[in-house]
């Protein structure tokens, strides 16, 4: 895929998260009900991948991918910021920079929308019965397969990274004039996944875990097994 189609692809799945974020923020009910579901999300993740959190070989891209990926930050403005300087962005990166910004984007539309879906029937109060309920009617099974093998990618882009030549270099270069451009977020993005990427000693396996992982919670989910989160 050459530079110009990702240009397309990251403009199109920018406007559908923000359309996303702002049709929530317009019901302050669901806005509510949408912070506490990622809030929960966030801390079911921690406790599904404790044992990468306390590896220090892989406590720093467990910690990224968590708040990152899946984190109850509100992303709005890095999203703003995305769509204000996408032409600059298509000049200054690497296509392999600029892949890894769209996958993660293209994962964070399907989030978005699936997060809504959940919230809608979760409310701000619930346990782990009722969420494992609305995973299970609220959202499809195509749609988090389509999520994992999102996750999947956009781990993926992140091990490629990892192996461009002198791209360490080029981030901290940039590091001042993305500032200046207010495009902090964005950078802090990129060089936080290279860097807690390029420490591991097998950044493959550490996606392939995390991933497969939470495919057994999904199929536990949808076959109605009891204990989903356990998956060890």
């Amino acid at each position: 895929m050459k530079k110009e189609l990702l240009v397309q692809k990251l403009e199109q799945q920018l406007k559908l998260v923000a359309a996303e974020r702002a049709s929530a923020k317009g019901e302050p009910a669901l806005q509510a009900a949408r912070t506490a579901l990622k809030r929960y999300q966030s801390g079911r993740l921690a406790e599904t991948h404790a044992d990468l959190l306390a590896n220090p070989n892989t406590h720093d891209a467990a910690l990224f991918f968590l708040e990152e990926l899946y984190g109850a930050h509100d992303l709005s403005q890095r999203d703003v910021d995305l769509e204000r300087i996408i032409p600059t962005l298509q000049k200054m990166l690497s296509y392999e920079s600029l892949h890894t910004i769209t996958e993660a984007i293209v994962l964070d539309a399907l989030s978005e929308r699936l997060d809504t879906a959940m919230a809608r029937v979760l409310g701000t109060e619930f346990d782990e019965a009722k969420y494992v309920a609305a995973y299970r009617t609220a959202t499809t099974h195509e749609d988090r397969a389509r999520q994992l093998d999102l996750v999947q990618e956009l781990g993926d882009s992140l091990c490629e990274l990892v192996n461009i030549p002198l791209l360490s270099v080029t981030l901290t270069i940039m590091r001042g004039p993305a500032m200046l451009a207010r495009l902090g977020d964005l950078h802090e993005f990129l060089d936080t996944g290279f860097r807690t990427f390029k420490k591991m000693k097998k950044p493959a396996a550490f996606v392939e875990t995390i991933v497969g992982r939470e495919r057994r919670v999904m199929e536990k989910i949808y076959a109605g097994r009891k204990d989903p989160f356990d998956v060890y």
